[in-house]
């Protein structure tokens, strides 16, 4: 199946939709077509997204009738579908193929949970006149804590 027969919803400004694009061009499907979904109109809500996605999310993926949602697991899609095809996205070697995937699911689960939900959010969505500096510190604190990690698992040397 050619680039002509995917298709990738996508929100601007998503983290896991970039992360959904750059799997994409790393694979060499340059020339796959897409949809930017505005959230502003809540189109993530619509029946085209609903259909692909039951939970309103994007990024929706499809490739001619296979839908995959969330971005990881399209990344998984393109590496076990194309292997051959553009940059290996998932290494072969076991122990570094173990570590790609826990760094990847521990980004989704804790990374992108503390800075976009808990951090971003609060920041964001909560006037400054009820803004508790407590609760924003705490935020603060636990968002640098898992940057903190992160910034180490990139300075360490893999084998």
């Amino acid at each position: 199946m050619a680039a002509e027969e995917m298709f990738l919803y996508w929100g601007s400004g998503s983290v896991p939709c970039w992360k959904a694009m750059l799997a994409l061009e790393e694979k060499g499907f340059s020339g796959y077509k897409n949809k930017m979904i505005s959230f502003e109109k809540k189109e993530e809500k619509s029946p085209e997204i609903l259909k692909l996605n039951p939970r309103g999310q994007v990024p929706a993926f499809t490739h001619g009738t296979i839908v995959v949602n969330e971005s990881s697991a399209i990344c998984e899609y393109l590496e076990s579908t194309f292997k051959d095809k553009g940059t290996q996205l998932i290494p072969t070697d076991p122990n570094e193929r173990a570590l790609v995937l826990q760094r990847m699911y521990e980004a989704d689960a804790n990374l992108m949970q503390k800075m976009l939900l808990d951090f971003l959010y609060y920041y964001f969505y909560t006037e400054n006149l009820v803004m508790d500096p407590a609760t924003f510190s705490k935020k603060t604190e636990s968002l640098k804590e898992e940057l903190d990690r992160w910034d180490g698992y990139l300075g360490q040397k893999q084998s």
